[in-house]
């Protein structure tokens, strides 16, 4: 009884693991789309969206399941209601990635950055796809410092995130109106896809301490 209850909290790990993969690789391929202007890309991502949704659901599915049937207690319980949130954080993760998706297509076949912007998208693309390979390696291993080490790069995306403004509000801003709403709302999107990898980050710390990072305790990230 007790392995099959074992092999379903491993099982609760597997499925966010998957959850990371499937974001990791939806938010390459919407970056993708936006710096080439590639529709099948764009394509790609927004018909795999129901893909990411439907991990999401069950995980939390099988999550619920083992708090009614199980009763967990101590680190058992903490892995399930981790698994509960963090899942819902990947998913949000996946539906940013839907978003860079969706504008490139809505702006095929012209593109949607002018080129003085692309370099520090490309570069948010490439940290937002690296931290979902870090979150998928703490969910396995539960190391609380490469756990705290996703914030190091997270600050990358905010610091490129907030030059992007200072881009936007120079007087010689080039492009028009169009183009800098544009360019607002998909640095937003990497913003917010980071955060919420740190948010998972810190539901593994979670498990293992006991204790929930930015909240007044010495383990914030």
């Amino acid at each position: 009884m007790r392995e099959a209850y074992q092999s379903r909290l491993d099982g609760l790990a597997d499925e966010l693991a998957d959850m990371c993969e499937s974001v990791g690789a939806a938010m390459r391929k919407a970056t993708d789309a936006l710096l080439n202007a590639d529709l099948a890309l764009a394509e790609e991502v927004i018909d795999g969206d129901l893909q990411i949704d439907a991990l999401r659901d069950r995980a939390q599915e099988d999550s619920f399941g083992l708090l009614a049937l199980q009763a967990p207690v101590a680190t058992d319980l903490r892995i399930v209601v981790s698994a509960i949130h963090a899942s819902g954080d990947l998913e949000r993760m996946g539906d940013l990635a839907l978003h860079v998706a969706k504008a490139a297509r809505r702006r095929h076949p012209e593109p949607v950055l002018p080129e003085s912007v692309r370099p520090y998208f490309a570069e948010m693309g490439e940290v937002a796809v690296k931290l979902a390979r870090q979150v998928e390696q703490v969910i396995h291993s539960k190391d609380i410092e490469a756990a705290k080490t996703i914030e190091s790069e997270d600050d990358q995306v905010d610091d490129i995130h907030r030059h992007l403004f200072t881009v936007l509000m120079d007087r010689e801003w080039p492009h028009g109106v169009a183009a800098a709403v544009d360019v607002t709302l998909l640095g937003r999107f990497y913003e917010r896809y980071a955060d919420h990898a740190v948010s998972v980050a810190k539901r593994m710390i979670f498990v293992v301490t006991g204790r929930m990072p930015g909240y007044g305790t010495d383990d914030d990230i």
